[in-house]
């Protein structure tokens, strides 16, 4: 069976065929880089991170795109919270997002573009629209500009949704509307908001509208046409819809493939910020281990809502003992050079379970059958049997992501390496520092605060004692 993918735009599962022969294009909603990243965030990126290894096992070249969202109405609110500038905030949070990937083994994309990058591109697309007759400048010298909604009748053609049916659109001020569900490609400069957060352009100062930033950031590395846009569940509308309207109507075949992940949910909610259920990513790993987290977030079905608890992440750390277990065990007699496996070592199983919609689940299954196989083989000294087994549970790590031989993993195994001694140094010199306090020696104390702060840590005094940790 060649790969299915459930194609969320005709509702139904379907043959991958790419654009061109043997190459793949996914471009994936990004991050608004607004404040930390939960666990809910993190799930899309690692989904799509193994639909883009699972591609590139399969034979196909695969271009990702992921953007940065470091223009927003929530960063701009968040970053005046903070008392930074917005772009500071952006920024900051841009490398929080960076560490999360790193800390779950998530390749980097081929390209990450910041919507703040491609002002022009978004330009030219309104421009676009306008001359087509689906977009226009408010009457009121705001220097908005909306998309027409009812000039394109194949929207709510993603969602499912009908125009009649649907309320305002919550993303733009009612001001200088023709329709209130008609959606900002461009939002005029407002007073109060920064100088450095709006852009010239023919309609005036501004900034773009969310929706747009994504359109023409797939179109620049992309092209007007490409295989596979993914994000999340709650995507789907009204973000997808806005951007798969705006790219059709001006003329743009833009995505063949729409898939969406389902939510992270805590108490049958989906995670989110602004109900103040997260769950931090960092926390997490520190706690669990990159690797049985990114296992938590992979092993269910992508389209299928995972609930958060101690429970599940225990289970997920305990399943990644018994892989980590056979390694070592088949190690011993089959021998490791740490090399990654060949798609023709893949059990049959695992394969037809991936093509088939990226069924983890099932290909889970074949994972730890494998492993059982191969502690039996073990058992009984059959040292070919054990290699086999050794080889093909590898390539199936190697796809899932979570081979601790793959660079991604070596190099964190290497820094977790270093903690105990980064921690012991760390400690001496807060004894020190104590000591220097104890005897009213506050210079001294002041001194050993600051050359840790120079070297990006942050010293917290506690009633338990001084504490430490990675400066944001």
């Amino acid at each position: 069976m060649s790969l299915q993918l459930y194609d969320s735009a005709t509702r139904a599962v379907r043959p991958f065929e790419p654009l061109v022969p043997g190459k793949a294009s996914i471009y994936c909603c990004g991050p608004t880089v607004q404040s930390s990243p939960h666990l809910g965030h993190i799930r899309k990126e690692v989904n799509f991170d193994v639909l883009r290894r699972w591609l590139g096992a399969s034979g196909y070249e695969v271009t990702m795109v992921t953007n940065i969202t470091d223009i927003d109405d929530k960063i701009l609110i968040k970053s005046a919270e903070a008392g930074r500038p917005w772009w500071a905030h952006a920024y900051l949070f841009e490398g929080a997002f960076h560490r999360a990937y790193r800390a779950l083994g998530i390749l980097p994309s081929t390209y990450e573009p910041r919507a703040t990058g491609h002002i022009p591109e978004m330009v030219e697309l309104i421009e676009q629209l306008i001359r087509r007759g689906h977009a226009y400048a408010a009457a009121d010298d705001s220097g908005d500009v909306y998309f027409d909604v009812k000039s394109w009748p194949a929207y709510g053609a993603l969602s499912g949704m009908k125009v009649d049916e649907m309320a305002a659109a919550e993303d733009a001020d009612p001001r200088g509307k023709r329709d209130p569900r008609d959606f900002a490609l461009w939002k005029g400069h407002k007073p109060g908001d920064p100088d450095t957060a709006s852009w010239n352009t023919p309609w005036g100062r501004g900034r773009p509208g969310w929706h747009l930033e994504c359109s023409a950031m797939a179109g620049r590395y992309l092209g007007d046409a490409f295989d596979i846009h993914g994000g999340g569940l709650d995507l789907r509308f009204p973000h997808h819809e806005n951007e798969l309207a705006q790219s059709r109507a001006a003329g743009r075949p833009f995505a063949s493939y729409w898939m969406h992940n389902a939510w992270v949910t805590m108490a049958g909610e989906k995670m989110s910020k602004s109900l103040g259920n997260t769950a931090d990513v960092l926390a997490a790993v520190e706690r669990y281990g990159g690797r049985a987290v990114r296992l938590y977030l992979a092993g269910p079905h992508y389209r299928s809502a995972i609930e958060l608890s101690d429970v599940s992440l225990d289970e997920a750390a305990a399943q990644l003992a018994r892989i980590d277990s056979f390694l070592d065990r088949v190690a011993g007699i089959a021998g490791d050079d740490g090399a990654r496996q060949p798609r023709e070592v893949l059990p049959a199983g695992f394969v037809a379970a991936m093509d088939d919609d990226l069924g983890t689940p099932g290909a889970l299954a074949v994972l730890f059958g494998t492993i059982r196989e191969g502690n039996v083989a073990i058992e009984r000294g059959d040292a070919k049997a054990a290699s086999r087994a050794q080889a093909a549970v590898r390539a199936m790590l190697g796809v899932l992501g979570l081979d601790p031989a793959a660079p991604e993993w070596a190099d964190q195994a290497a820094v977790d390496d270093l903690k105990p001694v980064v921690d012991g140094l760390v400690a001496a010199l807060l004894a020190q520092r104590q000591e220097a306090r104890v005897r009213k020696d506050y210079a001294a104390a002041d001194a050993i605060r600051d050359q840790l702060k120079a070297i990006g840590l942050k010293i917290e005094d506690t009633p338990q004692g001084a504490r430490w940790s990675l400066e944001d």
